[in-house]
């Protein structure tokens, strides 16, 4: 049977977040696999009330576990490494991952209590990692985080260059800068680059992307400008922000103190693990609020609005001690993910309120991404002249204009969401099948499917309110008393005034007054009836159809 190179986006193709991706090779419904990140992405209260986390829907790697050879994580931004703890049970593969990103790897596994023994340390080229028929190397590039890495895999089909996150920047502050003489190097040798799968962010971006190092100034300036207390937040990942947050912070003269658990441990990964040095010194909360206002500096968790992070506290009083007053500064240095607005939104009216005022990113003078434009893509293009490109990290407008721009200069491409499998054994990609691609949430401490129900009740609950209802019924099959009704979510009294539960209870009282034998004596027959006159009374009276939990108690004869 003929052998095939095969592409398999479970995460992050058609979406930005949750990046999970799967490369085979062999012969086909027996390729040997490795599995490329496994990224969570984040609910909102919309589609996903209640939900903790939403990561791939690993059933499709269940099933063809034993043709899995490996897991490799290509950085430690959450959307490519927070499934990790959660489905690595699933797999029980190897974990292969550069040192930072194996910290924060391990980090996660031993807090779900998972032997940290898993995850292997990799060095990046020229070591080789053999997998099945893969052989893989990590590739250093710069992204918002350090020790981002593409992958390069050789099979016997050809080369792919797996991109992971990555922008063209010469000095990131913290992390390797990008190396083109080194990729012009990957791209001359054998055969050269078969396959690119590439990152697609920022596709719609024109200009050139900027490096880290252009933040200094304008943050130094912003800083030392301010008299009252500043206080800054920005993705905790980001470890060359964090540091040259902190060195502007010192160089007005001001004491810096780090609030929130993820950035704290980020930066002493970050230091443990070598990739952060000179990092300024720093102090604790309690220590902070004996320092005068205009002496202190806070770096802080929640640039995208989360509740739970120091800056929603910060927002809505005293966090740890310290509070915002009115002349002081907060600065978000960082970009809002579409999605979160409301809850940034409502973090700076809240501050607004408070007199302090709030400055954002203006247009980049205070942030810049950590993806590749449009033209750093194309210059990748260029400089690696792939015969195919597969775009990927991306919605699916970004993947199809990613696709456009490859096909105008003779490159062939195609566009792949998840659940879409892809040859890449040809001249060119082509779709040979489409596997189910759901999603599993992390809801409290348990998984579960995205079309389990779950999740799908408690939208309806919350849109439509509940109704308890109970009934007892006698070994004769005969009524005790009334039905018993319990609203949740609902309002008390309808349009006429009268208690909606009353109101209920009497229409179910007629009910079961003239209700025949047969249907007395069927559960199914009873939770039907009752369920249909409590939606009923409920439309007339307040316009809503509410979910209905039928509870029939019968005694039995003794």
């Amino acid at each position: 049977m003929k052998e095939r190179l095969i592409y398999l986006p479970l995460g992050g193709a058609g979406e930005i977040g949750m990046n999970a991706y799967v490369y085979g090779y062999g012969a086909e419904g027996k390729e040997r696999l490795i599995v490329v990140d496994l990224g969570v992405t984040f609910p909102d209260m919309d589609g996903s009330p209640g939900v903790d986390l939403i990561m791939a829907d690993a059933g499709w790697l269940e099933e063809n576990v034993d043709r899995i050879e490996a897991v490799f994580i290509t950085h430690a931004h959450e959307d490519h490494i927070g499934a990790l703890p959660h489905l690595w049970p699933r797999l029980k593969k190897p974990i292969y991952a550069r040192r930072f990103t194996a910290k924060i790897g391990a980090l996660k596994l031993e807090e779900a209590g998972i032997a940290s023994d898993q995850i292997h340390v990799v060095e990046p080229r020229p070591q080789v990692i053999e997998a099945g028929p893969f052989k893989v190397q990590f590739v250093p590039v710069s992204h918002s985080i350090p020790e981002s890495s593409a992958l390069v895999i050789d099979t016997p089909a050809g080369r792919v260059v797996h991109t992971g996150d990555f922008k063209l920047d010469g000095n990131p502050i913290v992390g390797e800068a990008f190396d083109p003489m080194l990729w012009h190097q990957i791209a001359k040798e054998g055969e050269g680059v078969k396959v690119l799968v590439c990152d697609s962010t920022n596709v719609f971006s024109h200009q050139p992307g900027r490096s880290e190092a252009t933040l200094a100034a304008p943050l130094t300036e912003l800083i030392a400008a301010q008299e009252g207390m500043i206080v800054a937040t920005t993705f905790a990942s980001n470890v060359a922000r964090l540091k040259t947050l902190a060195e502007a912070g010192r160089a007005a003269g001001r004491s810096i103190c780090l609030l929130g658990r993820a950035m704290k441990r980020m930066v002493s990964a970050a230091e443990e693990t070598g990739v952060l040095k000179g990092f300024p010194g720093t102090i604790p909360a309690e220590q902070a609020v004996e320092i005068p206002r205009n002496n202190l500096m806070l770096i802080v968790t929640g640039s995208q609005g989360e509740r739970r992070a120091a800056s929603a506290q910060l927002s809505r009083g005293k966090y740890l001690g310290l509070e915002m007053k009115e002349g002081d500064t907060f600065l978000f240095s960082s970009k809002t993910i579409p999605g979160n607005e409301r809850g940034v939104i409502r973090i700076m009216n809240a501050f607004s309120e408070m007199g302090v005022d709030v400055v954002d990113d203006h247009g980049g003078k205070y942030h810049t991404s950590g993806h590749a434009n449009r033209p750093d893509l194309e210059a990748v293009h260029d400089l690696l002249r792939p015969k195919m490109l597969v775009p990927m990290h991306g919605e699916h407008r970004h993947l199809r204009e990613h696709a456009k721009i490859a096909m105008s200069k003779g490159i062939a491409s195609e566009v792949a969401t998840n659940g879409t499998m892809l040859d890449l054994t040809g001249d060119a990609p082509k779709v040979v099948e489409y596997i189910e691609a759901g999603r599993t949430y992390l809801d409290g401490s348990v998984l579960i499917g995205a079309l389990d129900g779950v999740v799908r009740d408690r939208i309806r609950m919350a849109l439509n309110g509940h109704v308890l209802i109970t009934v007892i019924i006698d070994e004769d099959d005969v009524p005790l008393g009334d039905a018993w009704v319990e609203l949740m979510g609902l309002p008390e009294t309808g349009k006429r005034g009268v208690p909606l539960a009353d109101q209920i209870e009497d229409e179910l009282a007629e009910f079961l007054e003239r209700a025949p034998d047969k249907v007395l004596a069927n559960d199914s027959k009873m939770d039907e009836a009752i369920r249909r006159i409590a939606r009923q009374v409920s439309m007339e009276e307040i316009g809503k159809k509410p979910e209905v939990t039928v509870v029939v108690s019968r005694l039995l004869a003794e």
